[in-house]
């Protein structure tokens, strides 16, 4: 039988589509098939919570490429259709439909799926997640009916929502256990920063807060009981607490599965054959030297492209710093690096934090672990450069403002 010599892309989100783009600007130009299991042609999420959820920025720009960019570069696009199965020895794919497409190389971009709430009630009319286009839009119009919002969960995508509700004019409780908004992500220095945000724009803010059950009426929501009996009336509900990546198929073929599908750092997973990239994959970071999975749009952006060349046999390697971004309200933001929850020993602000114009850098031993500058720009390179320097720096200097960043670099 004749070898295949397919090349199967899993999951038609951005770094499906951007892996496609990259094998096909690199010169592959053997059959390549990328799979969705959604309707929609690959966009981008950052959007669904930011512009597109504002509506300050129309649907065609989330999209990830033009509906004629797909035939015109011979990837066979295949929506609504999910990969339920892998046979890694026979290089085949089962499809939720029984049918089965040999590969050559697979790659794994199936991303993730939202956490749901296991309390009563979560299956009532009005209790929303936010992942995809059409939950986007499902937010728009909640934004424009209800008078009363709940968010239940202060990560980024707790807060971006609450922040679009409230520029729309909605009533917005957010419940979050931990006493702080973005907690375990910021650290409480920075984390005290994003719960002023929130509050000095009207956001009734509740940390420590345990979700018993959603109430409802008639089948639909009309409020949220915390664990103390208070009762928090709502005409909807928005929950944010966490994604789980989607791992079934590639766990049951046998994988190395371990909070994502292991993959080294030319993005390879313990089969030879099988890559993963995006959320889905909890890649070995050659500089911060651990396993990493970082559920931001930057990895979707650029992952696919070392995995893309590393199914061509080119050598290549991932070590970019994780990034990720958010704006809310009148607050943008650029986050740069990695540091663990208790891995830092100080936090160092340089500009006016009361202003929200600052950057904050995180340090260990007097070495930048990361950095995030709110609305202050075009700093991503410097910071980038004194993380990756692993060379220790003056605080003072570092909070000075008047001195340019680049003069802090060995």
């Amino acid at each position: 039988m004749a070898q295949n010599t397919a090349f199967l892309i899993a999951g038609a989100g951005l770094a499906g589509a951007k892996a496609a783009e990259t094998l096909r600007a690199e010169g592959f130009d053997g059959p390549l098939v990328l799979l969705g299991d959604e309707r929609e042609r690959p966009y981008e999420r950052p959007p669904l919570s930011k512009g597109y959820l504002l509506g300050t920025s129309e649907k065609e720009k989330v999209y990830v490429h033009p509906p004629q960019w797909y035939a015109e570069h011979d990837v066979d696009l295949r929506l609504g259709r999910t990969v339920s199965a892998i046979d890694p020895a026979a290089h085949e794919v089962t499809l939720a439909d029984g049918s089965r497409l040999g590969y050559a190389k697979l790659l794994l971009a199936t991303g993730s799926t939202p956490r749901l709430l296991p309390v009563p009630g979560a299956d009532l009319d009005g209790v929303h997640y936010l992942r995809r286009l059409a939950d986007s839009e499902r937010l728009q119009e909640v934004n424009r009916s209800a008078s009363r919002i709940v968010v239940i969960g202060a990560g980024w995508i707790g807060l971006e929502t609450a922040a679009a509700a409230r520029t729309a004019g909605v009533e917005v409780t957010v419940l979050e256990a931990a006493p702080l908004p973005l907690l375990r992500v910021l650290g409480p220095e920075v984390a005290r920063i994003f719960a002023t945000l929130h509050t000095d724009h009207g956001v009734e803010l509740r940390g420590g807060a345990q979700v018993a059950e959603i109430t409802g009426t008639n089948g639909a929501v009309d409020g949220v009981r915390l664990a103390d009996g208070s009762l928090i009336g709502a005409d909807a509900v928005i929950v944010g607490v966490g994604i789980t990546p989607n791992t079934e198929p590639a766990a049951a073929a046998g994988l190395k599965v371990d909070n994502g599908i292991v993959v080294d750092e030319r993005l390879r997973s313990s089969h030879p054959d099988i890559f993963a990239a995006g959320d889905v994959a909890n890649a070995y970071h050659p500089l911060l030297g651990r396993h990493l999975r970082v559920e931001h749009w930057a990895n979707a952006l650029h992952q696919p492209k070392t995995a893309a060349k590393a199914m061509l046999d080119q050598d290549v390697r991932y070590d970019r710093l994780p990034y990720f971004f958010t704006d809310q309200y009148d607050l943008g933001m650029e986050y740069t690096g990695y540091v663990e929850p208790e891995g830092y020993d100080r936090v160092v602000f340089r500009g006016d934090t009361d202003a929200r114009e600052f950057i904050a850098f995180w340090l260990s031993g007097g070495r930048v672990l990361a950095g995030m500058n709110v609305n202050v720009w075009d700093v991503v390179e410097p910071i980038r450069a004194l993380v990756t320097s692993g060379q220790a720096v003056d605080p003072e200097r570092l909070a000075d403002p008047d001195l340019p960043l680049t003069e802090l670099l060995p």
